[in-house]
């Protein structure tokens, strides 16, 4: 009997405080986790937007109006992972219009309780307009 009491190692009280120690450190961080998330996939659709300002630009130095997604982003609609769908309207002669529409999951993402859901990115003549602001500016 005394050998049994002298054996190191832990008790099943230990391991379970243990456990809930690791559970509840898992619960305070998931939520950071996921807004992280959230951010690393917004910034594809505004890299994305600013890029295809850039094609919509160089497009204009050779045409009389902005182009269509398929005039410069070869007609594609969606970011590269597909967390944002994409189009471009109002293409006229001085401006147009981009937006990233989130799909999925990323629907849900908010930047201090905005909706980022929708990006959109506005020419119109020498102004350029990123809505909704707070989620441009991480």
């Amino acid at each position: 009997m005394d050998n049994l009491k002298n054996k190191m190692g832990f008790s099943l009280m230990e391991l379970v405080i243990a456990l809930a120690i690791i559970a509840i450190l898992v619960m305070i961080s998931m939520p950071s986790y996921f807004n992280y998330v959230m951010r690393s996939r917004r910034t594809e659709g505004i890299n994305t937007l600013n890029s295809i300002q850039l094609e919509e630009e160089k497009y204009r130095g050779q045409n009389p109006t902005y182009g269509t997604l398929a005039d410069v982003w070869n007609g594609v609609t969606t970011t590269d992972n597909n967390y944002y769908s994409l189009s471009a309207t109002n293409n006229t002669a001085t401006g147009y219009t981009l937006t990233a529409t989130a799909q999925g999951a990323q629907a849900n993402d908010t930047q201090n309780g905005v909706s980022c859901s929708t990006l959109t990115l506005t020419v119109n003549g020498l102004n350029t307009t990123r809505t909704p602001q707070a989620c441009w500016s991480q």
